[in-house]
């Protein structure tokens, strides 16, 4: 007993190792579909949502609920308590799902009828920029890949210098049309905070424009990390604490 606890101990504690080899915390999760129609569930994504959530408190979340159907860029984002921001960029448009946009697979998330609809393309690209410096960023990704178009996201801070770039993950080709997708990132220290997140975009091959959604954006600030200011940890610290705890009880016992 007392040595298969400390191989999960190891075991775990070489996941925690390879876990932190990017600076920051990333949380996702994709849910594939293959059909323009919307997803009755999104077991993945929503998890992902809910465990980047769980690191942080009173944050305020960007729906396009209330922003004017076909209003472009630059556009205001309210993030409640955590600030405002300024989308910059992308020729993209305020578009809601009643509006026929369903038909072609893209579609507002988790709920609602608004989102932020762009033709992919380098050209196209857009930017946020943040009231303050942010140490949390998340947000639903919808129809991305389905003709092998990619998002990037730069990181960058007050300086206008670029923190990290970071990809974001999407359903395989046959699954993406309609596909839904959770990604959200934590700062680990003071010096990742940043004022600006860049969605680089890609189309796709030959003559195929690709053409994404993005819905319920949510920032938080550095004391918004629960407890504030804490270095949030990837799950596997969890598997870490139970198995030394085990291997204290088990001791215990042998004593």
């Amino acid at each position: 007993m007392r040595r298969t606890l400390t191989l999960i101990a190891l075991a775990s504690l070489t996941a925690l190792s390879a876990g932190s080899a990017s600076a920051y915390v990333t949380y996702s999760g994709v849910d594939g579909n293959g059909s323009a129609s919307r997803l009755a569930t999104t077991p993945n994504s929503s998890l992902a949502d809910s465990t980047f959530r769980s690191n942080l408190t009173g944050v305020g979340t960007e729906t396009f609920e209330t922003q004017t159907v076909g209003a472009p860029a630059p556009l205001v984002l309210n993030f409640g308590v955590a600030g405002t921001a300024e989308l910059t960029g992308g020729g993209g448009r305020v578009t809601a799902t009643d509006s026929g946009s369903i038909g072609v697979g893209r579609y507002s998330v988790p709920g609602g009828s608004n989102y932020w609809d762009v033709t992919a393309s380098a050209a196209n690209s857009f930017q946020i920029n943040f009231s303050q410096e942010i140490a949390a960023f998340g947000f639903y990704g919808i129809d991305i890949g389905d003709f092998d178009g990619t998002v990037q996201l730069d990181f960058v801070n007050g300086a206008n210098q670029v923190i990290s770039s970071l990809n974001v993950p999407s359903a395989s080709r046959a699954l993406a049309n309609g596909s839904v997708l959770y990604f959200g990132v934590i700062a680990s220290n003071s010096a990742e905070l940043f004022r600006s997140v860049r969605f680089n975009t890609t189309g796709g091959g030959g003559v195929t424009t690709d053409v994404f959604g993005f819905d319920s954006m949510t920032i938080g600030t550095q004391a918004q990390v629960v407890p504030p200011g804490r270095v949030p940890e990837p799950g596997s610290l969890a598997l870490v604490g139970a198995a030394l705890l085990g291997l204290g009880y088990a001791r215990r016992r042998r004593s």
